[in-house]
């Protein structure tokens, strides 16, 4: 399975990339560039930390990962908290006991809870205005709900036992309870919380990224860093498969045009809303921005989407792709189940709009 989606983004960037030469007649030849031009900010996000990972491996191995496995969890769980592709899955790599567990956390988990936490919450939170942010905040709610939906979809798909993944997961679904929580009864505190959260990530990052370049310019070792050329590999193996899986995503996003239009319809929701689904499976921030355009229950459905399927078909998948491509299905699973478990959630959750569908859209 894992070889016939590799050959679908590979067709795939064969034909954005023939499209680009032709002159972007299709549309498909942008989306061939934007992937390739999205080697820079990916690069500024996670080479810094991925050359940090076994230095933070070994501050967490001393410190929380011995209490950790005391009451017989794995610690690959707890890197679970950072975005798969902002340390998360190296981190895990390293902490694990059980290599098993270590691939679950570092990509089922960091993909899902640890992108919700270290980027999609803070971030945004951050960039919506005011009213746009409750719902946004409820339909977080929804997602980590939902969470464990995704988690035992992926999970099982992973190899893991019914028994060892439940048991693994508890830290993570206790962690899921407090953000619920915290989201419920003091959202701007939390708020505030994982701005805090996510700037300090940033500057690890740019710290890691620091001291890879100086090591790498002067041939000074550094003890415990890992060569930044190892972390540019992991950055290039990513923008390679986003070649394809971005052209890929705009022909699934045309597919679906019209099961998007009458799911808005069924639903209740007007087509900014319908379209976010998809495009918040490709990118999430894209979705964000177009939240403003969305109406009050789309904006609900579509966070709580986010939680897990964000970035499913470019980052994530072009990261897994790079690193441990014998779990794109179970990624895709977890996103995907996830994701539709999170906006079934906050369908059921929310009424469909009581004004008219033509005012609504404009």
């Amino acid at each position: 399975m894992e070889r016939a989606i590799m050959w679908i983004l590979a067709l795939c960037a064969v034909v954005g990339g023939l499209d680009r030469l032709l002159g972007n007649r299709l549309g498909l030849g942008k989306r061939f560039e934007d992937g390739f031009e999205l080697l820079g900010s990916t690069a500024l996000s996670m080479a810094g930390i991925l050359c940090l990972a076994p230095l933070l491996s070994g501050l967490i191995g001393g410190t929380l990962a011995p209490a950790f496995a005391a009451l017989g969890f794995d610690p690959a769980i707890l890197a679970g908290v950072l975005a798969i592709d902002m340390g998360g899955y190296p981190l895990a790599v390293e902490l694990a006991e059980d290599p098993l567990v270590g691939r679950y956390a570092g990509i089922l988990v960091a993909a899902t809870l640890g992108c919700t936490v270290t980027f999609t919450i803070p971030v945004g939170m951050g960039m919506l205005s005011d009213a746009d942010r409750a719902p946004f905040a409820r339909g977080m709610l929804c997602g980590l709900v939902a969470l464990p939906v995704g988690l035992a979809a992926g999970g099982l798909l992973s190899g893991m036992g019914i028994a060892a993944l439940a048991w693994q997961s508890l830290p993570v679904l206790l962690l899921s309870a407090l953000l619920l929580a915290g989201l419920r009864f003091a959202p701007r505190a939390m708020l505030k919380g994982f701005s805090a959260f996510a700037a300090v990530i940033r500057a690890v990052t740019t710290l890691g990224l620091i001291a890879g370049a100086f090591s790498y310019m002067t041939e000074v070792e550094i003890p415990g860093l890992a060569p930044i050329e190892d972390a540019m590999a992991v950055v290039a193996s990513i923008g390679v498969v986003m070649l394809g899986s971005l052209p890929a995503a705009e022909l699934l996003q045309r597919a679906l045009k019209r099961p998007l239009k009458w799911l808005g319809e069924r639903t209740g929701m007007n087509s900014a809303s319908a379209t976010g689904l998809i495009v918040g499976a490709v990118s999430v921030l894209p979705a964000i921005v177009l939240v403003r355009d969305m109406d009050a229950r789309g904006k609900v459905v579509n966070a709580a989407a986010m939680v897990c399927s964000a970035s499913a078909f470019a980052a994530h998948l072009g990261f897994t792709a790079g690193v441990d491509a014998g779990m794109l299905v179970p990624l895709l699973a977890a996103k995907l189940a996830g994701g539709a478990a999170g906006a079934a959630i906050a369908l059921a959750a929310t009424h469909a709009r009581s004004v008219p569908h033509s005012a609504a859209e404009s």
